[in-house]
């Protein structure tokens, strides 16, 4: 698909379009090929000023302030991910006939002809528990891998890079997949989908089409969640190679060509011989840290990308007891009088939440932040029944609270309307307060933390340094 031969790029005038965790390592790859590089950027601040110095030592020409007018003779334009299509730089690049590749459509060029072979996840969420399963699996089996791409490992890094792998983990968001037409995997997975980022795609059925170009050109399998017929749908639109498989995952008991789970274990009916009668076992659910449904359907769509690739039933079983979570994904933080504490910051759109809830019967929610245009009726709808109380939190609290008391009229709720350093830990009491054992007090906020957090991962750090706090 693309050589690295420097004839190729030697004077070629392409432009890098954003500073940051891609552009600066596109510049940089480029500007070593032999590339005339200018980098555009909206942004003229310190930082911008700073880093744009650090390229301009190279040779790069950098230009801060003006990321909306197309550098004259451009031949190519590299964008960040996260820049909208709808930018003036790419209605003048497609007016000028000049090509829009992103960071991973560049690191898929740049392979060489023996490069290892990509193994891809995208969808909603669980993204990068996936891709990690899918890492400690293959690593189980003796494989040189990696997680890679959306993950935070740049994917130019592995493609340049000198270590040489057998195969690559890649997680891949819709804004990557979008701007990486000609990416071909071996096999990959669309997990699920729910309305997310519709700012940036414009409409649900723009953002389920980014999603679903991880499927074009498939070689072995196009592995697809069984519960979410979107998913499927994309399978069926996809154009792969002949051969190609379709292979569905499920938490109920799989048919021929798909996995799923039987009586506490992860089975596979689609890459054993005579499908209709044999099942190959392949772990335990207890083997699933932490083993709530939703992850469960993480380890399986793992477990189908690593068996496409010829994994052995033993090292699906060896990578997944090997696996740790990140942070702040469903993580236990104490039991306080038979009340459980868990700690799913992660959790920032509803889909997410939902899927958190779903794993316990009786719970105590902590929940609100930065809504990002989502709407909450239907996520307390399906919720209502496992709801003993609930402590509502940040800026966009109120259209959970209308939602709770259009849906759940019944259930109590704390409304606290604070958002000091001590707003978590005031939160945690209220919720230690509605709570009876046996109970799980959940923070799983539907919302992003940017109101009151740095981030969701200090949002969750808060609450868990609230709940030891209690327990002291």
């Amino acid at each position: 698909m693309g050589s690295r031969k420097v004839t190729d790029w030697q004077g070629k005038n392409v432009t890098v379009a954003g500073l940051g965790v891609s552009g600066i390592p596109a510049a940089k790859v480029l500007h070593g090929l032999g590339a005339k590089v200018t980098v555009v950027n909206d942004g003229d601040d310190a930082r911008a000023r700073e880093q744009a110095a650090g390229l301009e030592e190279l040779g790069v020409t950098v230009r801060l302030g003006d990321g909306a007018t197309l550098p004259e003779g451009t031949e190519l334009i590299v964008t960040a991910p996260g820049w909208k299509p709808d930018k003036p730089l790419f209605t003048a690049a497609a007016a000028a006939g000049v090509p829009v590749w992103g960071d991973v459509e560049l690191a898929w060029r740049l392979r060489g002809p023996d490069a290892a072979p990509w193994l891809c996840v995208t969808g909603t969420n669980g993204k990068t528990t996936t891709t990690q399963m899918l890492a400690s699996i293959l690593k189980a089996a003796g494989l040189r891998t990696a997680a890679v791409g959306n993950i935070g490992v740049s994917l130019l890094d592995a493609v340049l890079g000198e270590e040489d792998y057998d195969v690559l983990a890649v997680e891949l968001s819709s804004y990557q997949l979008h701007w990486a037409p000609s990416l071909r995997a071996h096999s990959a997975t669309v997990l699920n989908l729910a309305p997310d980022h519709l700012d940036w795609h414009g409409s649900m059925e723009a953002y389920a089409k980014d999603k679903g170009r991880v499927y074009e050109g498939n070689r072995v399998a196009c592995v697809y969640n069984v519960a979410d017929k979107a998913t499927e749908d994309l399978v069926r639109e996809a154009d792969v190679e002949e051969g190609c498989r379709a292979v569905g995952f499920t938490l109920g008991t799989p048919g021929p060509s798909q996995l799923g789970v039987v009586d506490g274990i992860l089975v596979d009916r689609a890459f054993v011989e005579n499908r209709q009668k044999n099942a190959q076992e392949l772990a335990e659910v207890s083997d699933v840290d932490p083993p709530a449904p939703h992850n469960i359907a993480n380890a399986l769509a793992a477990a189908a990308l690593a068996r496409a690739f010829g994994v052995p039933a033993t090292a699906v079983r060896d990578g997944l007891r090997a696996f740790t979570p990140d942070a702040h994904r469903i993580a236990h933080v104490a039991d306080l009088d038979g009340v459980a504490y868990v700690d799913d910051s992660k959790a920032t759109n509803t889909h997410a939440a939902e899927a958190s809830l779903a794993a316990y019967e009786s719970i105590v929610w902590i929940a609100g932040g930065l809504a990002k245009g989502a709407t909450f009726d239907e996520l307390v709808t399906r919720s209502a029944k496992r709801l003993r109380g609930v402590v509502l939190i940040g800026a966009d609290r109120a259209l959970i609270r209308e939602a709770l008391a259009r849906h759940a009229p019944e259930v109590p709720v704390v409304d606290l309307d604070r958002t000091d350093t001590g707003a978590m830990l005031a939160a945690v009491q209220e919720a230690r307060g509605l709570a009876a054992e046996g109970d799980t007090v959940l923070l799983a906020p539907a919302c992003a933390s940017m109101d009151m957090f740095v981030n969701y991962n200090q949002r969750g750090d808060a609450f868990a340094q609230a709940v030891r706090e209690l327990g002291a």
